[in-house]
């Protein structure tokens, strides 16, 4: 299989500290992979070089082939990558589905102002379309019911599934998840992984929920103090001893 994601020798310096040092990752097309640690091991950090928000004092990163180490998130995320965020990040004076139909509106609806104005046919049909997709992924994310509510107004939980529906309604080429069970209950967390899974795209995921990281991820990687101490199957991870005296206990 293509690889979709790699990144080469990334490190990351914040005036004397060394966030990353030398971080190389390779994730396959399809593949889910996860990234655990010791908080301060550098897996935000590393996030954010992957989706261009910080920019890596050495290495490079590579999408789908095409260097990115310079291109900002912007760009990147109109390559295909999409992210959630630790502390979800979600518009609080939209309702839920206009939080959704944010993530398509880039592409545009054809015709410019002119076709705003006289309403034109095709401009209506798209919109149409974008929110019938919108309220079909706001279903599976079992918030369907929540369209018109304020996404300032739900709990931690609803806004993090929130965030989920925005960031695959684009069908995504590479999802990034930070910390995704956070502040979900377990049913949540269990729906979550199931939308997860059934997503035809790669995954890369950081989250301190070992059980978690080892039922949903193929593979493992995991960072202390800025490095990669290991990278494998979960059940070769779970059994390493450097990883048990680093972060399993």
């Amino acid at each position: 299989m293509s690889t979709v994601i790699e990144v080469a020798e990334v490190g990351v310096r914040f005036g004397g500290v060394q966030a990353l040092s030398g971080v190389s990752l390779a994730v396959r097309r399809g593949g889910t992979c996860g990234v655990i640690g010791p908080n301060g091991a550098g897996k935000t950090t590393l996030f954010d070089v992957v989706t261009g928000l910080r920019r890596p004092t050495t290495g490079t990163v590579r999408l789908d082939g095409r260097d990115v180490t310079g291109t900002g998130a912007v760009r990147r995320s109109r390559l295909g990558l999409r992210r959630t965020f630790q502390r979800p990040q979600v518009f609080g004076r939209l309702t839920v589905l206009d939080n959704v139909l944010a993530a398509a509106e880039w592409h545009g609806g054809g015709g410019g102002l002119a076709a705003d104005l006289v309403a034109w046919p095709a401009r209506r049909r798209l919109e149409r379309e974008r929110r019938e997709r919108a309220a079909a992924v706001l279903d599976r994310c079992g918030i369907g019911d929540l369209r018109d509510a304020h996404a300032a107004d739900l709990p931690i939980g609803q806004r993090r599934m929130v965030e989920l529906a925005r960031a695959i309604v684009d069908e995504p080429a590479v999802l990034l998840l930070d910390e995704p069970t956070s502040g979900l209950d377990a049913e949540q967390a269990a729906l979550f992984a199931a939308v997860v899974r059934d997503l035809e795209t790669t995954v890369l995921l950081v989250e301190h929920d070992v059980g978690f990281v080892m039922a949903a991820c193929e593979r493992v990687v995991v960072l202390d103090l800025g490095k990669v101490i290991a990278d494998g199957e979960p059940a070769r991870i779970r059994e390493d001893p450097v990883v048990r005296a680093a972060y399993l206990g």
